[in-house]
């Protein structure tokens, strides 16, 4: 059905199977579904000549209507698709936002969805996007935010992002914080080639997967979104919004170190993020800046707990940090002897496969990768 005569066939994209087939004789309508998909990253089968019932399950039509990971149906040609087998993945595409009698067209076919063109286009180049990179388990992403100035939540992110890492998990590790410093500094590779935030403010829409994730600094095993030494520090929340989608479309682990004021852009990751650890050190002032903290953070975020950072003599227990501030306690991070001279020298937190650090993150990512639900409570 791919092939032959009243077909033509573009080269694949990373393989045959993330290609949607196109069926349609109107060609004011192949027009803009040839542009979303190019949109999304993806040459599809066209086919001009709708099949005979009797083709579209033989050795031909196989490779089109019953392989094809997504089939694009015009309004024009709806009546003569009715006879084909029945499966999952067809939506009819038209134009007429009036026409009455599309949801029974709809039905006769086992449309799983009508989109109407302009109004669906971003949710159409969104599903064909599905199809091209595969989409499968989302990534498990965590936020990391300080609950109070200095309590180390950036060396918390880092190192659970090396950690990781050195899994074999696909991760990456988002600055979420312009205020920070720069992760890719904390990693010792400001000099790393690759995009800086500043290039993805523009972003609107969605963003492919791998092409973000390509674009980006590798650095110990793991790519780094940071910001760069310009004075660019905002990025709008539908850039934000996109990135982060983006980030955690091909599964593995996302990291985002969090600032500790929550505006809008900074909403827009909470609502993405399965859970948030808070950085607080064992003492009352910190506990009360972080509370303030909490507050605006359980107004987006599912869960947040509490990482008790260090313990100061005389300071409160870990367990009387979580419960003041009504959270789960997650554990607690010694502080280590030396690590701002190893960082100093290039080596990145989490390193040091026997330090206190390391040891709270790999058996965080062990409970928390080893859990099917997620990060179990």
């Amino acid at each position: 059905m791919a092939t032959g005569a009243g077909a033509t066939s573009a080269a694949p994209v990373g393989g045959g199977g993330g290609r949607p087939l196109i069926i349609t004789e109107d060609p004011l309508l192949l027009d803009d579904l040839l542009r979303l998909c190019a949109a999304a990253g993806a040459e599809p089968h066209v086919h001009h000549e709708v099949p005979e019932p009797s083709d579209a399950g033989g050795p031909g039509g196989s490779v089109g209507w019953e392989s094809a990971p997504l089939v694009l149906v015009g309004d024009d040609a709806a009546r003569r698709v009715r006879g084909v087998p029945r499966r999952d993945g067809v939506f009819l595409v038209g134009r007429d936002l009036d026409d009455p009698l599309v949801w029974q067209r709809a039905v006769e076919i086992g449309a799983e969805e009508v989109l109407r063109l302009p109004d669906a286009e971003s949710r159409l180049v969104d599903r064909i996007a599905d199809v091209v990179e595969g989409a499968g388990r989302p990534a498990l992403a965590v936020g990391v935010i300080g609950g109070s100035g200095g309590a180390g939540a950036s060396t918390l992110a880092c190192a659970l992002a090396v950690r990781a890492a050195r899994t074999g998990e696909r991760t990456i590790l988002i600055d979420g914080d312009p205020l920070g410093g720069g992760m890719d500094v904390l990693l010792g590779g400001e000099a790393a080639e690759g995009l800086r935030w500043p290039d993805f403010a523009g972003s609107r829409g969605r963003v492919g997967a791998g092409a973000l994730e390509e674009s980006l600094p590798e650095l110990h095993a793991l790519r780094v979104l940071s910001w760069d030494r310009g004075d660019r520090v905002v990025v709008p929340p539908a850039a934000m919004r996109s990135v982060v989608a983006a980030a955690r479309r091909r599964g593995g682990v996302v990291v985002v170190d969090l600032p500790r004021r929550v505006d809008e852009t900074v909403a827009e990751v909470l609502a993405q993020l399965d859970l948030v650890l808070m950085v607080v050190p064992g003492e009352l002032r910190a506990v009360a800046a972080a509370g303030r903290v909490a507050a605006g953070v359980r107004m987006v975020a599912r869960d947040v707990r509490v990482v008790v950072r260090g313990r100061c003599p005389g300071g409160l227990e870990p367990e009387a940090v979580a419960a003041l501030l009504g959270a789960p306690l997650a554990g607690e991070v010694p502080l280590e002897v030396g690590l701002p001279g190893r960082v100093a020298e290039g080596e990145p937190p989490g390193a040091q496969g026997r330090g206190a650090l390391a040891r709270f993150c790999d058996g965080f990512w062990q409970r928390a990768l080893g859990s099917a639900q997620g990060v179990p409570a």
